[in-house]
C-alpha cells in the first residue's frame, strides 16, 4: 500500500453508518495503521485504532466497534471515549485522548487532510 497523502480519499461518507464507527487501513509513513472513522451527520472524526491504556485495538472484531450514544468503548478493558473529541470519560485511561487524524468531507469522500 502506498503512503497516504493529504487529500487522499479513505472512503465515502455514506460508507460510515450514522452515529457508528468503522475502520479503514491506511499507510502512514510506510507503516500500515488501522484508523477509526466515526460519523454524526456530515461530520466525521478519525482516530488511530489504539487505546491509550494498553496500546490495544478498540474493536471487538476487525472493524467492529461498541458504540452507544456517541461513546466509543474499548473492547479490551472497557475504556469509554467521546466520539466527538476522543476524550476518555471512563475506564483505566480516564482523561487521556485517542490520537486524532485530521479528515474532511469533499464531494462525499472522506479525505485525509
Amino acid at each position: 500500500m502506498e503512503p497516504v497523502t493529504p487529500g487522499q480519499a479513505l472512503c465515502r461518507l455514506d460508507d460510515i453508518p450514522e452515529n457508528e464507527a468503522m475502520a479503514v487501513d491506511v499507510a502512514i509513513d510506510d507503516e500500515l495503521d488501522s484508523v477509526i472513522l466515526t460519523r454524526q451527520g456530515q461530520e466525521v472524526r478519525a482516530y488511530f485504532n489504539v487505546c491509550p491504556h494498553a496500546g490495544r485495538r478498540l474493536d471487538w472484531a476487525p472493524g467492529k466497534f461498541l458504540m452507544k450514544d456517541g461513546v466509543l468503548i474499548c473492547a479490551a478493558h472497557g475504556a469509554s471515549f467521546q466520539a466527538s473529541d476522543g476524550l476518555c470519560i471512563g475506564g483505566p485511561c480516564r482523561g487521556e485522548h485517542l490520537r486524532a487524524l485530521s479528515v474532511e468531507v469533499v464531494d462525499g469522500d472522506v479525505r485525509l487532510r
